[in-house]
C-alpha cells in the first residue's frame, strides 16, 4: 500500500532518521532526504538508495531551525504522504550553566520544526484524506536526565504537539504517533559516548557499558534499522486505527 507514495525523513543523511528512509525506500516509498554532511556524500547516499530500491529520491538541503526553509522543502517535495520529524542536536549543561543559544537551538530545531513541517504538510494531506506524520520523540519524552534541560523539554513538547494534531486529525484519514527510542549508537550518542570516556579516562568500551547500565535493563542498543521497521508499521493499515500513541523501543528504559 506505500507504493508510489512520498515520504519526507528529515535528518535523515545519517543515523535514525537514514534507518527510516531506508525502511520506507524498501517499501516502495520515494524519499526527500534532509540532513547536514559532505555534499559528495549525501548525493552518493540519495543515489545509491534510489537505485538499490527502485524508488525516486531526492534531498533538501534546509535547515531545520528555518521556518521558510521548511515550508519549501514541503511545497518542493509535492505530495507528501509520509512525514518523519527526526532532526535533532544535543547539549548537555546545569540549567544554572546552560547557554541561552544553545537552548534556543534546541528547541528550535528539535521542537519548533516539527511544528511548521507538520503546518506545511497537514493541508495537502486532509486534501488526499491520507497521511502518516511519525515524530521521534525520545525515552527522553516520557522521563528526564539531568543535565539535559533543552533536549528532555523539546522531547516532552513533541508528544504534546502530537497528540493535539493526532485529536485534530483523527477523522481527516491522518494519524500522528512519536517513537520513544532509547539509546541508539548514532553519531550523537557515539559523541556523548567518547566525551564521557575522555572525561573518566576510561575505554569506549567501558563507556559505553555505563551508558547502557545506567538506563536500559537489556544492555543493548536499539538500531536504526528496528526503529525503521517501527516506523514501516506505524505507515500501514495494521495501525491505520493507532493514533496520538507514543511507543517506546528503549530496552525497558521507561518501565523502571
Amino acid at each position: 500500500m506505500l507504493k508510489g507514495k512520498t515520504a519526507i525523513v528529515t535528518g535523515s543523511t545519517s543515523g535514525i532518521g537514514l534507518g527510516i528512509a531506508e525502511a520506507l525506500a524498501k517499501e516502495g516509498v520515494n524519499i526527500v532526504f534532509n540532513g547536514f554532511g559532505d555534499t559528495a556524500e549525501i548525493e552518493k547516499l540519495v543515489a545509491d538508495t534510489g537505485t538499490k530500491f527502485g524508488v525516486k529520491t531526492t534531498y533538501s538541503p534546509a535547515d531545520m531551525s528555518k521556518p521558510d526553509e521548511i515550508a519549501q522543502m514541503v511545497a518542493d517535495a509535492g505530495a507528501v504522504d509520509i512525514l518523519v520529524n527526526n532532526a535533532g542536536i544535543q547539549y548537555t549543561a546545569d540549567i544554572t550553566e546552560f547557554p541561552t543559544e544553545k537552548w534556543d537551538s534546541i528547541i528550535s530545531i528539535n521542537l519548533s520544526a516539527t511544528f511548521h513541517a507538520m503546518k506545511a504538510v497537514i493541508p495537502g494531506m486532509r486534501t488526499r484524506g491520507w497521511g502518516r506524520i511519525i515524530n521521534i520523540a525520545s525515552a527522553h519524552g516520557l522521563v528526564a536526565s539531568a543535565n539535559k534541560a533543552a533536549y528532555v523539554a523539546a522531547k516532552h513538547g513533541i508528544i504534546g504537539l502530537g497528540k493535539v494534531a493526532a485529536l485534530e486529525n483523527a477523522q481527516k484519514g491522518i494519524t500522528v504517533n512519536a517513537i520513544c527510542p532509547g539509546w541508539v549508537l548514532t553519531p550523537l550518542v557515539q559523541k556523548q559516548i567518547d566525551d564521557n570516556a575522555a572525561k573518566k579516562g576510561i575505554s569506549a568500551e567501558q563507556a559505553k557499558a555505563e551508558l547502557l547500565a545506567a538506563k536500559e535493563p537489556t544492555m543493548q542498543f536499539s538500531t536504526p534499522e528496528q526503529l525503521g521497521g517501527l516506523a514501516v508499521f506505524l505507515c500501514s493499515d495494521a495501525a491505520s486505527n493507532m493514533t496520538g500513541a507514543s511507543l517506546s523501543h528503549d530496552g525497558g528504559w521507561t518501565v523502571e
